[in-house]
């Protein structure tokens, strides 16, 4: 009921920048943590950066003073800036959102996936 898709990827240099969105779509009553994970060839996805409603985030030791992650509720969106990205961040890269509905279920959703490719 609720889709999310991501747009923003693609092939940059090592230290150049990206900015991923995340738009959330459909029957939308709350969006609580929003997050972007990342899943490299061979590798575990893993959580590259989440943030709560009320603007506290958390990133990976990875990325920590490169990317930032924000929202904007209003826009039901959810963005990732990327800053001196390095091959090592290449992978394909998936928006997340914990939603809970008008009947107080809640879950999770997931985008597509958006590739980001890293290499000179």
């Amino acid at each position: 009921q609720v889709q999310l898709v991501e747009s923003g990827g693609g092939l940059v240099q090592p230290g150049g920048s990206l900015r991923l969105s995340c738009a959330a779509s459909g029957s939308i009553f709350r969006l609580n943590v929003m997050g972007w994970y990342r899943q490299a060839p061979g590798k575990l996805r893993e959580l590259v950066a989440s943030i709560s409603r009320g603007g506290s985030t958390n990133y990976a030791d990875s990325v920590k003073g490169r990317f930032t992650i924000s929202r904007d509720n209003a826009k039901n969106t959810v963005y990732l800036q990327m800053n001196n990205l390095k091959p090592e961040d290449t992978a394909a890269y998936y928006c997340n959102a914990d939603h809970t509905g008008r009947s107080w279920d809640r879950r999770d959703y997931w985008g597509q996936g958006t590739q980001v490719t890293v290499s000179s």
